[in-house]
């Protein structure tokens, strides 16, 4: 269990800062973090979510996304002021830390993380 919780948590660190590297062409440290809570958390939630719509887990997934980020960047930008990302230039952001539309594109990558979980769990409960 323990080399399972920390291989996701690794995988989701370094995927999401390879994400963000192509993306915007940088990253910080606490996006390696907030990258790997989130694959974590997800890996886990899916093993409730398994009988539900994949769509429907992709929904719950970018929500989940969302308030991991508005909670990091509540602490990292707006607390320490470390400008790690600012959305205020983008529609419908809240206080500068989320935005609807990174909510609709965690949306969508939902979909392959969600086949990365059970990749992952394959690996470390084959029996499933």
């Amino acid at each position: 269990m323990k080399h399972e919780n920390l291989a996701v948590l690794l995988t989701g660190g370094i995927g999401y800062g390879l994400i963000e590297l192509c993306w915007r062409g940088r990253t910080h440290w606490t996006m390696v973090l907030t990258g790997g809570l989130c694959l974590w958390m997800l890996y886990r939630m899916d093993q409730c979510w398994e009988g539900e719509l994949l769509v429907f887990r992709c929904v719950k997934g970018a929500v989940l996304i969302t308030c991991l980020e508005l909670a990091m960047g509540l602490l990292v930008n707006v607390l320490l002021g470390w400008e790690v990302w600012d959305y205020s230039r983008s529609p419908g952001n809240l206080l500068g830390q989320i935005c609807p539309l990174y909510s609709l594109l965690w949306y969508f990558l939902c979909y392959p993380v969600f086949l990365l979980t059970r990749l992952l769990r394959s690996r470390f409960h084959p029996q499933r």
